[in-house]
């Protein structure tokens, strides 16, 4: 379990260092972040795009490339190819998604002869330091799958285990969110959360503890559960919040940040490789953390 980002960064040190491929490097906040990362965290890079704006933003903000490591193309789709192949060949081991279209890159990735599509669901995972948890709190999925159905969550449910257990989370705490605790066909999103905890009883889910369905308060707050005379095993450590579609996650993501203080970072789960893709308003400090979070 960690606490903050700092836990997670301190985690990296010693370890081998790893490639990050950024498609359409020609990015000024994209080209900080690799920059920072280079000083910060043991990575390495490759940049793929226009080598001419790649060279003038890096000399605007003092980044000494390494010419070497540049590969030219002059488009957004031969950026997102050229990116795509690079991991293939393994040459990278981490996609960074640079000035171009989600839909490119996405198109590139899930392409059947030359992508890099694991075959499953992709989905997005949000990690969040808020002032007001003792953890961090990893939320899915805020940002890729519109209105999952049952199945579709189960998969982003066992994509973001699998990240997190390679990240040393044993067995991680997940509450799958919703309105109220008791399960109603009024809300389909508790119908959801019940089979979901059925299926971990079933072992169709493992590596996990699961419980649902969870208002936010019971997830976050052991006393509130005690008030409402509610048992859980995970109220108040909950390591992963399942919401039930892209609203709720967007928005309680975003709430936590604006309103609560919260650091993000965030990735894309479900390839051969995890993705940075965060949102094109995203700080240079959201796009380092997001790296972070793919070491």
């Amino acid at each position: 379990m960690f606490e903050n980002f700092e836990a997670l960064k301190r985690s990296t040190l010693g370890k081998a260092a790893k490639t990050i491929v950024v498609a359409a490097a020609a990015d000024l906040s994209s080209l900080e972040a690799i920059n920072e990362a280079v000083k910060e965290l043991n990575v390495k890079y490759k940049l793929v795009g226009d080598s001419k704006k790649i060279m003038e933003i890096a000399g605007q903000i003092g980044f000494d490339i390494d010419e070497s490591a540049i590969i030219h193309t002059n488009s957004e789709e031969d950026a997102a190819r050229a990116s795509i192949q690079l991991i293939r060949d393994g040459e990278a081991e981490v996609l960074m998604k640079g000035n171009l279209q989600t839909a490119t890159l996405l198109k590139a990735v899930l392409n059947k002869e030359n992508g890099i599509s694991s075959g499953g669901v992709l989905s997005h995972l949000a990690v969040l330091e808020s002032p007001a948890y003792s953890r961090l709190m990893f939320i899915t999925d805020g940002g890729m799958n519109i209105a999952p159905d049952l199945t579709q969550k189960k998969a982003i449910l066992e994509n973001s285990v699998q990240f997190m257990r390679l990240m040393g989370y044993d067995c991680p705490n997940v509450a799958v969110l919703a309105a109220a605790e008791s399960v109603s066909e009024k809300m389909p999103e508790t119908i959801d959360a019940a089979e979901l905890v059925n299926m971990r009883k079933n072992a169709e889910i493992v590596g996990c503890v699961v419980e649902g369905p969870l208002s936010f308060d019971l997830a976050i707050n052991k006393e509130s559960a005690v008030i409402k005379g509610f048992e859980s095993k995970v109220s108040g450590e909950v390591d992963l919040f399942l919401v039930p579609n892209i609203a709720t996650g967007n928005i309680m993501s975003k709430a936590l940040i604006y309103l609560g203080g919260a650091k993000m970072a965030g990735c894309i789960l479900g390839a051969k490789v995890p993705i940075v893709l965060v949102s094109r308003g995203a700080s240079v400090e959201e796009k380092l953390l997001s790296i972070l979070l793919t070491l």
